[in-house]
């Protein structure tokens, strides 16, 4: 496996050294030096064993220049990473120590296949946060649920995707 697939997939090499916090905070230091999501100012991070998107109301993602609303796309690339991450976090968490380098490969391979966002109320807010739970988990593939709110707890967006790997 290549330095870059590693690095994106958190560099993990045994099972016994991955705790399930030490591979949460690997895969979000991973997002998080991409350089397209630090260009749009999102982060992944670790709070209360889960993983949690954020990112702050910039000038540059307004969508809606009257309203000062965040744009649709925003939400939904904020929404399809976490998906994405969170699957990849599962793999991890239910590998074992003789297929580690199986787990990576996988890891590495995490690719949207579909993927359907609902918005559910203008993007208004200082900042998004967004969460997802991982509704099926297969040899093959995942199928995650995601929902973002904003700073007020309010549901801005909802979105369920299929991720192969």
């Amino acid at each position: 496996m290549s330095n870059a697939n590693k690095n994106w997939t958190g560099n993990i090499q045994s099972v016994e050294q991955a705790n399930q916090d030490m591979i949460l905070k690997q895969l979000c230091h991973a997002f998080n030096t991409s350089p397209f999501f630090k260009f749009n100012h999102m982060q992944m991070r670790p709070v209360d064993g889960h993983i949690e998107a954020y990112v702050e109301m910039q000038p540059e993602l307004v969508g809606n220049v009257a309203f000062q609303i965040l744009h649709g796309g925003v939400a939904a690339t904020l929404l399809d990473s976490l998906g994405g991450v969170v699957t990849m976090a599962k793999l991890y968490s239910q590998a074992k120590d003789d297929d580690l380098a199986e787990t990576a490969k996988k890891a590495a391979r995490v690719a949207t296949v579909d993927m359907r966002v609902d918005y559910l109320a203008p993007g208004r807010g200082k900042f998004f946060t967004a969460r997802a739970e991982i509704l099926r988990l297969g040899r093959k593939g995942s199928t995650t649920r995601m929902t973002m709110i904003n700073d007020e707890g309010k549901p801005i967006a909802t979105a369920i995707a299929s991720y192969a790997f």
